[in-house]
């Protein structure tokens, strides 16, 4: 069963294609420990929030940019080893991922499982990231939710949509996906994106579900629009994201 390790960090703006260039250079290498895909996605319309927010998630500086990514390998086995002879300092390990353009004390990573994936998972240009805190005991109601949203989001344009629940989620000495959305005890975390075949069809796109009397978070159980909200969206975080970098196929 496929596997994806996500990232959400911060990227001085300055250095963008120093990044693009960084995360080309690796993907080559990861492809031939077993990557099938690797998408790095750079910010475009990241809100502040109240609560939570994607650049206090990564504390962010004013001259730094979000990167929104993950790398789907063909199963956790694949993705543990690649994991673990990363972290192993070894030279030829390291020459072949280069050095860092941004603070990677800060980079937030973890292991998902995918539990959702619909849409044609092709091209897109652009997309929505979200980084969802919820119940762990609500792992079923939450599919139920994703599935049934999915299939809104795919009749308003979206081209892809895909839900991924925390398996190895990180406890960080700085930063975490636990931090990045307050998370209390007894919750898990979502890593999950709507991809879009332009920004104006996401804007349009959005604006068209927020408004379906399907997605009405206030309608009464068992009429139209009853989705069971299994989450406290008040600290979800999110932003649009341009993608910069996909690389697809495992290599040899």
């Amino acid at each position: 069963m496929p596997y994806i390790d996500a990232f959400l960090l911060a990227v001085p703006s300055d250095k963008k294609q120093a990044y693009i260039d960084h995360a080309h250079r690796g993907a080559a290498y990861l492809r031939s420990l077993g990557a099938v895909q690797q998408i790095e996605c750079w910010g475009d319309d990241i809100p502040d929030g109240k609560l939570t927010d994607m650049r206090r998630a990564v504390l962010a500086q004013p001259d730094e940019s979000i990167v929104f990514a993950w790398i789907t390998y063909r199963d956790k086995a694949a993705r543990d080893a690649a994991n673990a002879l990363m972290m192993s300092g070894d030279a030829e390990v390291m020459a072949a991922m280069g050095d860092m353009p941004f603070d990677g004390k800060r980079m937030i990573f973890s292991g998902f499982a995918p539990i959702l994936a619909e849409g044609n998972g092709g091209d897109f240009a652009y997309l929505d990231g979200y980084i969802i805190p919820v119940p762990a005991d609500k792992a079923d109601a939450y599919a139920a939710l994703a599935r049934a949203t999915a299939s809104i989001f795919l009749e308003h344009g979206a081209c892809w949509v895909a839900e991924n629940w925390g398996d190895d989620v990180g406890h960080g000495h700085t930063t975490d996906f636990f931090r990045a959305v307050a998370a209390q005890p007894g919750e898990n975390v979502v890593f999950s994106w709507v991809c879009w075949p332009d920004k104006a069809t996401r804007d349009a796109g959005n604006a068209a579900v927020m408004a379906d009397p399907r997605f009405d978070p206030d309608a009464e159980a068992g009429q139209p629009g009853s989705l069971e909200m299994v989450f406290d969206g008040k600290r979800m975080i999110l932003g649009g994201f341009v993608p910069v970098v996909q690389v697809e196929g495992e290599g040899p």
